[in-house]
């Protein structure tokens, strides 16, 4: 009778996702609720109702918006072509840059004034400079404002997790007559991984805000912002609403994709019990 037994063990793997779920169920339900009592109540106008927003979703994915006819597919493709080049671009700019200037003082102390001074400038106010420059071509605008947002997390976290290793570790290898080359990439480098990977985390977050943004200046691009766009303006409340959960269903796929990828490279490093 032991499959009765009900007592929360926080070791057992199965409980904690079992418990992880009800507690996920509980507050979705908890969310549409006060979702479906605020529409009721008229509060505000542009909120329509869940059981309305859910039968524009269906009915976005069976037949097309009802503006342009185009389906949920093709506007999910244009967006994560969009993100997935910005997301690319970032990796390999943001990493190795981050650890040069984490191993390298110089130019870490060199390069700190313009990080912190392009740091706080909101992603979305590049869009109209990015969008409007012909020579990096139209299609490359919305994504370099994803570039934008998703930098800084990356590059910040990944200069942190340099300056964290312990100098020890490198006065020991520097002993053993480990070459630069060795240091960074059998010390540096593997140290980092852990603050890398939590700094992808929060950029990917970043990365679906900046791409709706994006999107209403690249009209022509389409993709699920300029959608969730073209429906407010043409007050298909329900459309809206259905592309916005669209996009939080992207982003908590593309985040949970990158939650798995931590845990598994983190196993492998030996870096989690």
């Amino acid at each position: 009778m032991a499959f009765l037994n009900l007592r929360y063990d926080e070791h057992n793997k199965y409980h904690r996702l079992a418990r992880t779920a009800v507690i996920s169920v509980i507050s979705l339900c908890l969310f549409v609720c006060v979702w479906w009592l605020v529409a009721t109540m008229g509060l505000f106008e542009t909120i329509p109702l869940p059981q309305d927003t859910f039968h524009a979703l269906k009915s976005l994915i069976q037949e097309g918006d009802p503006v342009s006819k185009l389906t949920l597919w093709s506007e999910i493709g244009s967006s994560l072509t969009t993100f997935f080049k910005g997301a690319a671009l970032t990796l390999v700019i943001a990493i190795p840059l981050g650890l040069l200037l984490g191993y390298v003082k110089p130019l870490r102390e060199l390069a700190t004034p313009v990080i912190e001074v392009l740091r706080p400038i909101a992603p979305v106010a590049w869009a109209p400079i990015f969008i409007a420059t012909k020579a990096l071509g139209y299609d490359w605008g919305p994504a370099l404002v994803v570039f934008m947002g998703m930098l800084f997390p990356i590059l910040t976290s990944t200069m942190f997790g340099v300056q964290r290793i312990d100098p020890g570790w490198i006065d020991a290898s520097k002993t053993l007559g480990a070459s630069s080359g060795m240091i960074f990439t059998k010390v540096v480098l593997p140290a980092s991984v852990p603050y890398i990977l939590n700094g992808l985390k929060t950029a990917l977050g970043i990365g679906w805000m900046c791409i709706v943004a994006a999107e209403i200046f690249a009209t022509s691009l389409g993709g699920i912002g300029f959608f969730v766009y073209e429906m407010a303006m043409n007050f298909y409340w329900d459309y809206a609403f259905a592309g916005i959960i669209v996009i939080a269903v992207l982003g908590l796929l593309t985040t949970g994709v990158a939650e798995q990828v931590s845990k598994y490279v983190s196993r492998r490093m030996g870096l989690e019990a």
